[in-house]
């Protein structure tokens, strides 16, 4: 399920409410979400609001794994969320989350255990959800799940 919607990033909220109405449009449960592939651009207002947005929205769900393909990849702008998408699907497919590489000083507050670490884990994911977010607020939030 996407979500598109255009609102700024600046307090966050347009995170939120994106990944809220892909969470109900779909069906799912955000308890059943344990994987993340976050927009994550490495500055500090962008990752802190999302973050926050990923706290507010799925709370501390030690079961939730976190990380970022633009760690070890770069930021590809308009072809990011078509990349991390494919992320996301690849580790449902096979049972890996990547790492979070070049990761040293987390922002204060967060919640380090949520974050894959510097090598990748066997994750069996139950929905994955990856956020895409682009210039003047164009977000989305997409959830992938297994077929059955």
């Amino acid at each position: 399920m996407v979500f598109f919607l255009l609102m700024s990033l600046e307090t966050g909220a347009g995170v939120i409410l994106c990944i809220e109405k892909a969470l109900e449009q779909s069906g799912m449960s955000r308890e059943d979400v344990n994987y993340i592939n976050v927009h994550a651009t490495s500055t500090p207002a962008g990752d802190l609001k999302e973050y926050n947005a990923l706290i507010h929205c799925f709370g501390q769900n030690p079961d939730l794994r976190v990380n970022s393909t633009k760690s070890m990849i770069g930021h590809l702008l308009g072809a990011s969320g078509a990349v991390e998408a494919v992320a996301a699907v690849q580790a449902i497919r096979t049972g890996w989350i990547h790492p979070n590489i070049n990761l040293e000083s987390p922002d204060e507050g967060v919640d380090t255990k949520l974050l894959v670490g510097p090598k990748k884990e066997r994750l069996d994911v139950k929905v994955a959800l990856s956020n895409s977010f682009g210039f003047g607020g164009h977000n989305s939030s997409v959830l992938f799940a297994p077929y059955k």
